[in-house]
């Protein structure tokens, strides 16, 4: 059978620029056992894998992948998932995840995720003095593990500028990581403007309770046919 996978760019810009491709697939199409597989074929940071909700219910069901591994939660799959049901006529509340149910909410034209920190990998976090110091950083140089560098682009305005490193998930550089932008928040205690990679921009807020939300913008790309 035939696999059509819906593809958009998760975190762009105000302009539709830059952002974390994702893939998008109707979970009744691929068994359980041959998802991890497609999502390897992909090749995108993050393939879901998505429960259709009925007409009139307020919450789906999905499953998170990298080309090497299942996840609980992360950060871009979830905004893109939520702008996409919205899309299709079934805009949900709620998104059930192996981690918990992700609250999720549209503000102008932006989507949010609320998370617990804890339901995100655990990132080395870099502090780098400047924002070149962040460009120049070689992916070559960090291994086992999540290493986000990151530095002040504006301190006032709690505006960083990150990269994101996770080479043994089999993403040598991660565009735009909801996840570690969620880590990040929790260690700073501030909601923040994240720019990472070329260009994606993605918003958080910090809630003391220990909940944290992360948020952007969405832009549909061509889909695809496995």
């Amino acid at each position: 059978m035939a696999v059509n996978v819906d593809v958009v760019r998760v975190f762009t810009d105000l302009e539709g620029r830059h952002g974390n491709p994702l893939g998008i697939v109707d979970a009744a199409l691929v068994p359980v056992d041959e998802r991890q597989a497609v999502a390897k074929e992909l090749g995108y940071s993050e393939t879901v894998f998505v429960e259709l909700p009925d007409a009139g219910i307020d919450r789906a069901r999905l499953q998170i992948y990298t080309p090497v591994t299942e996840l609980p939660f992360a950060g871009h799959p979830t905004v893109g998932t939520a702008w996409w049901l919205e899309q299709r006529g079934t805009p949900v509340s709620t998104l059930e995840a192996s981690a918990g149910d992700i609250a999720t909410r549209k503000s102008g034209d932006v989507w949010w995720v609320r998370a617990r920190a804890d339901w995100a990998p655990e990132f080395s976090l870099y502090p780098l003095d400047t924002v070149e110091d962040v460009q120049a950083s070689d992916p070559k140089q960090f291994g086992e593990g999540h290493h986000y560098v990151w530095a002040w682009e504006d301190k006032l305005e709690h505006a960083v500028r990150t990269r994101m490193f996770a080479p043994d998930m089999g993403i040598a550089e991660d565009e735009a990581t909801g996840a570690a932008a969620v880590r990040l928040t929790e260690n700073l205690r501030l909601s923040l403007l994240i720019t990472q990679g070329r260009g994606s921009q993605l918003r958080t807020t910090y809630d003391p309770d220990g909940w944290i939300e992360v948020g952007g913008l969405v832009r549909a790309e061509e889909s695809l046919t496995l």
